[in-house]
């Protein structure tokens, strides 16, 4: 059984939750944790470094000195790779980095990732009040500083937190990640993560099944 601590809007600890064990109770499964932090890593990569070659670089039309007689090294452009301002060889080139991780691989690496940060203690669960539908950074601030996340936190919100969203956004230090949209790399941080209760039912939607 796994439990996390609950708050309400203003940080008060209203009790714990019991977290579904499908998706917070696994053993840490390192080598597809691994995986999908590798494949997530490059598919955010743009690809898009180039260098030119001594064909591409500009200028290099003339030869530089004649061939014999000056005592100097033969050389017939100031373009090839042997000088300061030459081509490159063998550089980088536009690519693509993309690569596909499937549904199961993605939700275990998921589910092994949020179990050993609910085996940490490092997961809060947040019940908001209807009154508190319309939070303010200043008091998303407050709600992170009582439960210990002054220093950076990963709020992963629902669909129904976009004012939430909105407002602890605007902190240093607060990755904000909607539950349906989640990273394996957003959870390897040692931050405490605080789930909203929309979020926790996204999650068990999405991972329990």
């Amino acid at each position: 059984m796994v439990r996390a601590v609950a708050v309400d809007a203003t940080g008060a600890r209203t009790g714990e939750v019991e977290l579904p064990a499908a998706i917070f109770g696994l053993r840490p499964y390192r080598p597809v944790i691994h995986q999908a932090v590798v494949i997530e890593h490059g598919n955010a990569r743009r690809g898009t470094h180039a260098t030119k070659t001594r064909g591409q670089v500009r200028g290099g039309g003339r030869k530089p000195w004649r061939q014999k007689g000056t005592g100097r090294a033969r050389h017939g452009s100031r373009r090839s790779p042997l000088w300061k301002g030459g081509g490159i060889v063998f550089g980088p080139r536009p690519r693509d980095y993309r690569r596909k991780l499937n549904r199961r691989e993605r939700t275990l690496a998921l589910r092994a990732a949020l179990s050993a940060q609910a085996q940490a203690g490092r997961i809060t669960v947040l019940h908001t009040p209807p009154e508190a539908a319309r939070p303010r950074t200043a008091l998303a601030a407050r709600l992170l500083e009582s439960v210990g996340a002054a220093g950076g936190a990963v709020v992963i919100t629902g669909a129904a937190d976009g004012q939430l969203a909105r407002a602890a956004a605007n902190l240093r230090g607060v990755r904000v990640v909607p539950a349906r949209r989640l990273l394996v790399r957003a959870l390897l941080a040692p931050k405490p993560i605080v789930i909203t209760q929309a979020a926790l039912a996204e999650l068990e939607e999405v991972l329990a099944s």
